[in-house]
């Protein structure tokens, strides 16, 4: 009986042990949908490699526009043809990949007029893409698990409202995860009040094409001061380490995988609120294969 208890104890406390050491470990979001040769969605979810998936990108809205999703070479929604990535979604979801989509993005047409502007956006979004409903879905009937804010143009007012707007969701059934794409200098010009709010799951912090917060051949002393900064001001949930997945990927901030994970990885993974490494973009990192050489690292 001693023996039969003390094996149970032995047992209970290996699970433990591989509970706290998951619990320390990180995941990697990527971004999909602007390459048509980056591989399907549901090949993206099925390589392992990825808890996130962020389709991008929802490039026009607000300012009383019609909202386009723009998916590159990957389908037409003009001519409804992007409704079949519901089931592709459902199987990202069914492997447990949070599938966000992606609003903004570098080269959009998109800015918010007023805070009504803001709510009218809030209820498109959950009428198209979250828990409502409308005859006309982008994607069909799947339900995103929240929205990205990968907000780099336009002007810097009504994200916040647009975050308290897309949060109160939550309340009507399945949560709206709200998450970011900042650039590393802080406070980020575009969704620095936003971020403000607390209604922020996770933020993946662009530290590339931004020479005074990014990694430069072997130097980490800039990226390490931004990303103490982050971790500090920000009450999100988890702060990701946003990275190019090649150098090609980016103007700059391209960083070697062991540079990545025999330096940066172990000094930033002590903060609590360290989640992991976002990567941009499916297709570079499918020409470099970065997601598989770091995973196990993360």
């Amino acid at each position: 009986m001693a023996l039969h208890s003390a094996i149970k104890f032995s047992v209970f406390a290996l699970v433990l042990l591989i509970m706290a050491k998951d619990s320390d470990a990180g995941g990697i979001a990527i971004y999909w949908g602007q390459n048509g040769n980056e591989g399907t969605l549901a090949e993206t979810c099925a390589t392992g490699n990825y808890e996130y998936v962020n389709l991008a990108f929802l490039s026009t809205f607000g300012n009383g526009q019609t909202p386009m999703i723009n998916l590159a070479g990957h389908c037409d929604p003009y001519s409804n043809g992007c409704t079949g990535l519901s089931s592709e979604i459902k199987s990202c979801q069914a492997k447990g990949v949070k599938v966000m989509l992606s609003i903004g993005g570098a080269a959009g047409s998109y800015y918010l007029a007023s805070s009504e502007d803001a709510r009218q956006v809030a209820v498109y979004l959950w009428n198209n893409f979250l828990g409502g409903y409308t005859s006309s879905r982008p994607l069909g009937p799947a339900v995103l698990d929240g929205v990205d804010f990968d907000i780099e143009g336009g002007t810097n007012l009504y994200w916040d409202d647009l975050a308290r707007y897309l949060s109160a969701y939550s309340k009507k059934g399945k949560r709206v995860h709200l998450t970011a794409a900042p650039q590393c200098p802080f406070p980020d010009a575009w969704v620095g009040n936003a971020l403000k709010t607390g209604l922020f799951d996770y933020v993946w912090v662009q530290f590339y094409n931004n020479p005074p917060c990014q990694y430069a051949s072997g130097e980490i002393t800039n990226l390490e001061d931004a990303w103490k900064q982050w971790t500090s001001a920000i009450p999100a949930s988890k702060i990701f380490l946003g990275l190019p997945a090649s150098p090609e990927a980016a103007g700059s901030g391209f960083m070697p995988v062991p540079d990545l994970t025999s330096k940066v990885l172990p000094s930033i993974k002590d903060s609590s609120r360290y989640g992991g490494v976002m990567l941009w973009s499916k297709y570079y990192d499918d020409q470099s294969g970065y997601s598989s050489s770091i995973k196990n690292d993360v």
